[in-house]
């Protein structure tokens, strides 16, 4: 067998930071204080550029005539959901990337030409990454979120559509480097799966859904697939509430 010498390959970092480590051969630690928002779907890879507000609420729906060229390059902050004539034009304008709340689920093949599975995503060849934190369908992004994205507008930003939702999962994200402080931000409150938690459904029928744990009965409950799981109750938003697997559920952190 021949094999030729290694080729050298240099790989941009992900985010801005100080590099706070190195590995030899191989590359190198970088370290930064930031904002971090996690998606529950996206399309295509890596993006750094800059993050400008498009959306005046977080229900607003991102249509075509809300871009223009002045958007190439940058990184569109929607509310709720992008319309598939929006996310063409995004393409053809040269929009580094779009985040929105969200996306209807058959727009994914029209865009793309072919179906794609929402188990793993990422490599998808997409000129604009897409990013959307809530789910699929006319859903809004949620508030919390889009006043995080609207104060941080005008920031340098990266963002990854790669999501993968078998084992070792993988959720799109937002990174904003230089975001408050540590010690001004105050300290980051992990509740757990308790009374009182924000979460986010992750499975149908409330995919996408966010609400607050209202209950956590102790008894196994028999489901419509017959099968006796550990369930919880969901106050949503809208002022409704379910009772939903806890398996189906991912707690919000921040």
């Amino acid at each position: 067998m021949l094999r030729e010498p290694p080729e050298h390959v240099e790989v941009t970092a992900y985010i801005d930071g100080t590099v706070v480590e190195e590995i030899p051969h191989e590359g190198v630690i970088v370290e930064a204080e930031a904002a971090l928002i996690q998606g529950i779907f996206g399309l295509a890879g890596e993006v750094h550029a800059e993050l400008v507000l498009v959306a005046d609420s977080a229900d607003a729906t991102l249509r075509a005539t809300d871009l223009d060229a002045g958007h190439a390059g940058k990184i569109v902050i929607g509310g709720g959901r992008i319309t598939l004539e929006a996310m063409r034009h995004a393409v053809e304008l040269g929009v580094a990337g779009v985040v929105v709340g969200g996306f209807a689920y058959q727009d994914v093949k029209e865009l793309l030409g072919y179906d794609v599975g929402v188990a793993v995503t990422g490599t998808e060849p997409l000129d604009t990454t897409l990013v959307v934190t809530e789910g699929f369908g006319d859903i809004s992004m949620a508030r919390a979120t889009y006043e995080l994205l609207a104060e941080h507008a005008g920031s340098r930003a990266s963002i990854n559509g790669a999501t993968q939702i078998r084992a070792g999962v993988i959720r799109p994200e937002v990174v904003i480097p230089h975001g408050k402080p540590v010690a001004e931000a105050g300290e980051v409150q992990s509740l757990g799966l308790e009374v009182g938690a924000p979460v986010r459904c992750i499975r149908a029928p409330y995919f996408g859904r966010i609400g607050k744990v209202s209950d956590l009965p102790v008894e196994l409950q028999v489901m419509s697939s017959e099968t006796k799981v550990r369930v919880l109750e969901v106050a949503f938003e809208g002022g409704d509430s379910a009772i939903i697997p806890r398996a189906n559920v991912e707690v919000i952190e921040g």
